[in-house]
């Protein structure tokens, strides 16, 4: 996975922005390639980011940024995904900003994940572990509950061993299951239902298409059904 075919997954998308877009500003590598030829292609636009790193890498770029206070719509969010199905449905959160992504994704009209071709599996959870997000008063209940579901789960922590917290001040939890997850609409709503739970890091009926870029240099282009 290089540089070049993140940007390539980056430009390809870059053809859906027209001038004077509102835009939703995702995170992760992928997403920054984006941002730098978004700045360069100049076409107006403004943007709600999705984490405070987006945020501060757009500020270097001249990328206007939106109040979130006064944003109720946005024309088209750009994102990464950890995962991504044929159906469209994603995982996210393996850069720890699945609530914020999940909300201004939830404000668009359109949402476009750009991404490289591994990123597509055909059953989401094989490859990646689920990202939930967990207010931390509430950490050890949720894992015990995710646990009973038959999830193996792990709290994130850096090199040392601190807990990482997200921009919104909560823990994670990355949570495997043996096999993947057959229903994600199902288990995101009984996930969200614990209590403790800010959300999880699956997206459902949210991404409208997305951009793939495979070693070959081909793109791969997939639409909502």
């Amino acid at each position: 996975m290089t540089i070049n075919l993140k940007r390539d997954a980056a430009k390809a998308a870059l053809i859906a922005v027209t001038p004077g877009m509102q835009l939703g500003l995702g995170t992760g590598s992928t997403v920054a390639e984006f941002l730098t030829l978004l700045a360069e292609a100049d076409l107006g636009v403004s943007g709600l980011p999705t984490s405070e790193a987006t945020a501060a890498r757009c500020h270097e770029l001249g990328i206007p940024l939106l109040n979130p206070a006064e944003v109720l719509h946005l024309d088209l969010t750009v994102d990464g995904a950890d995962e991504l199905d044929h159906d469209l449905r994603a995982t996210k959160g393996g850069g720890g900003a699945l609530l914020r992504e999940k909300v201004v994704a939830s404000l668009s009209e359109r949402m476009i994940v750009i991404a490289t071709l591994d990123k597509l599996v055909d059953r989401l959870g094989n490859s990646f572990a689920l990202p939930v997000e967990v207010v931390p008063f509430a950490v050890t209940v949720v894992a015990h509950r995710l646990t009973q579901l038959g999830f193996s789960v792990t709290v994130r922590s850096d090199s040392v061993g601190t807990p990482v917290l997200t921009d919104n001040h909560n823990m994670l939890l990355d949570a495997r299951f043996p096999g993947g997850i057959t229903d994600p609409a199902g288990v995101d709503l009984e996930i969200s239902m614990i209590p403790g739970v800010v959300t999880s890091g699956l997206f459902i009926d949210l991404v409208t298409e997305a951009y793939l870029a495979g070693e070959d240099g081909s793109i791969t282009h997939l639409l909502a059904r």
